[in-house]
């Protein structure tokens, strides 16, 4: 069974994190969306309102779970028994911040980071940006999931 974790803040889920999942759907029997928690960092959506948000968003599809973890990821691929990290690419400084960290992570596990390319249509969207929009209030309902409501 290939199990992939795509890990993320998702703070929120974007279309762009939308596309990836949905396509990862397609080459692995699993796709965990696992969402990490970094006590250093400031949230606009509180843990378990980004997680609902993702599964309401998946909730008719049956090869995608939610989790949220502490620590490295790849410690919760072990845990989960899973073989992958997915990770999606925007643009050539995503590839590198992405590159260094799947190379950590091969240094310290078997885990590997398989890499899809955004959609051109959303390559443009991110988190911030979204959390941008919404301080501002404008339209983000464009940018994420219909799930993702205030």
């Amino acid at each position: 069974m290939k199990k992939a974790i795509f890990p993320g803040s998702f703070d929120p889920i974007t279309l762009g994190h939308y596309d990836i999942i949905k396509r990862g759907v397609s080459l692995f029997d699993e796709v965990i969306v696992a969402i990490g928690v970094n006590a250093d960092k400031k949230y606009m959506f509180p843990l378990e309102q980004r997680k609902k948000f993702i599964e309401e968003a998946f909730k008719d599809e049956p090869k995608v779970s939610v989790v949220t973890y502490e620590g490295l990821t790849i410690d919760l691929c072990r845990k989960m028994n899973a073989d992958f990290i997915l990770r999606g690419l925007r643009n050539p400084a995503d590839f590198e911040f992405e590159k260094a960290i799947a190379h950590t992570n091969r240094k310290l596990s078997k885990i590997e980071t398989v890499f899809l390319l955004t959609a051109s249509k959303t390559s443009y969207i991110s988190s911030s940006i979204v959390r941008d929009v919404i301080r501002n209030g404008g339209d983000f309902s464009v940018l994420v999931p219909d799930s993702v409501q205030l």
